[in-house]
């Protein structure tokens, strides 16, 4: 049997008697008067920038269709596209991740040129069984740009809710710290100027915890900062990418950083929380495998 099929089954026992990482098991005084629970596994994601360079070329010398199997034997339901799709079409990589038993429930895609790569991203989208696309990254110093950028990504949300597809904006540490003029940030002006109705957040919790350490706004406690950041924004958090923080301040596998995961999933919940480390500390797939392992374990 494959470790997917083993890991398919019960959640294991119960949180008291679990085995979990440094820093994540609630206090044993506790766990009789709190209802400490798991991430669902339904819920978990990995995003394919994490194992790109098993990907195969140009890349790296991987081959995607092994390495996509390997995550399915992980236990991954789920991925977030990122990178293409390695010479198939959306309707045959849909085939072929039925096939091994994972979906592709979201993308990360930058704002389309004109209107006809737009209808083509988001068919494409909808072929895969997409329910979340995400803008993954935007830089400028000026506001001018964050405004228009912002605008684009309404009228694109609002063609994408057409396809039943939610469209968001992923984050980096630079929104909370670059100064657009008066001290008005990249993030004010999204979370004022995107519309709520359409546009949700995808949050990187390292970046935001980065942004918060770098801005001095959340230095004294990170996982506050992050809390406060969702709390505030007008816009729903949806997605959670959840990538950990060595002490240095570079990225690091899951559970082996300094970033309270345990805090912000109590504060809040979202729909897809996306294991992702862009420099994997030993190889891709045990990054994946020690993200999944990670959040399976997590109580809270």
């Amino acid at each position: 049997m494959s470790r997917r099929g083993l890991l398919l089954g019960a959640f294991g026992a119960a949180a008291a008697a679990a085995t979990l990482s440094a820093g994540t098991t609630p206090a044993v005084a506790d766990v009789a008067k709190k209802p400490w629970k798991p991430v669902p596994p339904g819920k978990i994601s990995l995003q394919l920038w994490t194992v790109r360079e098993a990907l195969g070329a140009p890349w790296g010398p991987g081959d995607y269709d092994t390495t996509l199997r390997a995550i399915a034997d992980l236990g991954y339901p789920r991925v977030e596209q990122a990178l293409g799709y390695f010479g198939r079409t959306a309707a045959q990589l849909r085939s072929f991740y039925d096939e091994i038993g994972i979906r592709a429930t979201s993308s990360h895609d930058g704002p389309s040129s004109d209107a006809a790569a737009l209808e083509q991203k988001l068919e494409n989208a909808a072929t895969l069984g997409q329910r979340y696309l995400n803008v993954p990254y935007f830089a400028s110093g000026a506001l001018a740009d964050w405004q228009q950028l912002a605008d684009t990504m309404n009228a694109e949300a609002q063609a994408a809710a057409s396809y039943g597809i939610a469209y968001g904006y992923h984050n980096h540490a630079h929104e909370f710290t670059t100064d657009l003029g008066g001290g008005l940030t990249p993030w004010q002006v999204l979370t004022e100027r995107l519309d709520p109705a359409l546009v949700h957040l995808e949050a990187d919790l390292y970046w935001v915890v980065t942004g918060g350490i770098e801005s001095g706004d959340g230095a004294a406690d990170p996982e506050q900062f992050a809390i406060d950041v969702i709390d505030q924004a007008p816009q729903r958090v949806r997605q959670f990418h959840v990538k950990d923080r060595h002490v240095g301040g570079d990225m690091a596998d899951l559970g082996t950083g300094t970033i309270d995961f345990g805090r912000i999933f109590r504060a809040h919940a979202v729909e897809e929380y996306i294991v992702e480390n862009d420099t994997p500390d030993v190889t891709p797939l045990q990054t994946a495998e020690v993200g999944y392992d990670y959040l399976r374990e997590l109580r809270f």
